[in-house]
């Protein structure tokens, strides 16, 4: 969606996709916003809540089963057990999505591993196309009159045209662009934490590969799964880069994270993204 600064400033129902690398402020920028005016849609709330809340279940409950106190309660129907996903606990997606590796340690084989990620990239996709009916559910059923769609890290990775031409349609994208310092603290802050990614399987392959040739390793089960993800994670990043502002010169706008970070209310991220809109229209005369 194209539009200039003052056309955006006067649009009476703001539609706003927020893309970028997870830590890099999506949410935080999302949450400056009035909840009373604003609708916040978050695109991994939604693969957790709808998309994979049966095979998020089922993994919770083969770990259940393997302690017997609860695999008795279990078969007799005396518990049950749920997610309580929400929009800033999304931690049942990440153990679903897990790591591949050792399962001694915590790990999945392959297989499994990118079964799982199969799952997840349908899911995401899925979540994504979702996004103009609760454009719509947002205003027909709630009252609001502004959308933000806070979307996944791994948008990008997709490869799926009519997730990007759909929210392109109904939504403006803003693309927040990490900065060299924000980079190096999300690349220790994954080197200190690793935690569960997804991968395009042909980086995964190509990464896996690199990875075992470098320390050794002959099988998959091998792996710790922690130092995989560690290891892995800066050559994601730095491929997920290009794929974003691919997206941004195509479809929407950047904003600096930094910038970003000094959003305190609605009025400075509707200049915020005024002066992204205005930024492009002089990289362009």
């Amino acid at each position: 969606m194209r539009m200039t600064p003052q056309e955006f400033l006067d649009w009476n129902a703001k539609r706003i996709t927020l893309l970028g690398m997870s830590g890099v402020g999506k949410t935080t920028l999302a949450n400056k916003l009035p909840k009373e005016e604003w609708f916040h849609y978050s695109g991994d709330y939604r693969i957790g809540t709808k998309y994979l809340e049966e095979p998020i279940l089922d993994n919770i409950k083969r770990q259940a089963m393997q302690v017997p106190f609860l695999r008795d309660l279990l078969r007799s129907d005396s518990i049950y057990i749920c997610s309580n996903i929400t929009v800033d606990n999304l931690a049942p997606i990440a153990s679903f999505l897990g790591k591949v590796g050792d399962p001694s340690k915590g790990g999945l084989p392959l297989e499994e591993f990118k079964r799982r990620q199969a799952l997840h990239r349908q899911a995401e996709i899925a979540a994504m196309l979702d996004v103009p009916v609760f454009i719509e559910k947002a205003r027909e059923i709630y009252g609001y009159r502004h959308f933000i769609n806070d979307a996944g890290g791994s948008v990008c990775e997709l490869d799926a045209p009519e997730v990007l031409d759909s929210l392109a349609e109904h939504t403006l994208i803003l693309y927040i662009q990490t900065t060299p310092e924000l980079e190096q603290i999300l690349i220790e802050r994954a080197r200190r934490h690793p935690k569960p990614l997804y991968y395009r399987e042909e980086f995964l392959d190509r990464q896996l590969a690199e990875f075992m040739a470098e320390h050794g390793y002959t099988r998959t089960e091998e792996i710790p799964p922690d130092e995989f993800v560690a290891w892995v994670f800066p050559r994601l990043f730095l491929s997920r880069l290009p794929r974003y502002q691919a997206i941004a010169d195509r479809y929407g706008y950047v904003v600096d994270a930094n910038k970003a970070a000094t959003v305190r209310d609605e009025r400075d991220f509707l200049e915020l993204v005024a002066d992204a809109i205005a930024a492009k229209e002089d990289l362009s005369s």
